[in-house]
Parts: structure tokens; sequence; C-alpha cells
């Protein structure tokens, strides 16, 4: 079982994928960050909805657009939605829902 809460895996190095669920239709990941960001764009096959469980995350998207997400706030990000992350706080940590 995982703790949502938990940072004891965390590592200072890299961010640490965490499967919650996978299914055909769903995918549920924990993600915990410690100042990591993205070098590289994200475009998701899926729709995918995240929730910031701790700590605070920024994200770049391709038209320039940032949004800070802080503790308890969500976005829903349509497949295909180019964007990446430009900030963390340590420890963030992600609830990534990735669905059809």
């Amino acid at each position: 079982m995982i703790n949502l809460f938990s940072t004891e895996k965390a590592n200072q190095e890299k961010e640490v994928f965490e499967k919650l669920l996978q299914l055909p239709q769903i995918h549920i990941e924990k993600i915990t960050s410690n100042g990591q960001t993205s070098s590289q764009w994200y475009e998701s096959e899926k729709d995918e909805l995240v929730v910031l469980i701790e700590g605070e995350g920024k994200l770049l998207f391709s038209n320039k657009e940032e949004l800070h997400l802080k503790k308890g706030e969500h976005i829903y990000l349509p497949k295909m939605k180019k964007h990446k992350v430009i900030y963390t706080s340590s420890p963030t940590i992600w609830l990534a829902i990735h669905f059809l």
C-alpha cells in the first residue's frame, strides 16, 4: 500500500514515479519531485488530471502561459496539450490520472 503523503522514497537526484493503478482505460501514479524540472515538452496521448497533493509546482505551456499550482489544486490537461514543469518545491507530490 502506498501512502500519498509519504516522502520516504523521495530522491533528491530524480523524480520518483509510483504506479497506483494500471488498467486499459486509466493509469494513476504518484510522482514525488524535489526541485526537478522538465527539459523536454510533454504531450500525452491520454487526457490527464493532475492534483498537487503537497508542495508547489509551475507548468509552462507551449503558448507561453504559466500556471502556478499549490497544495490541493488541480488541472485538467486534454490529450496532446504541450507542457513542461518549470518549478517544483522540495518535496512536491503530484497525483497524475491519465485516462481515455
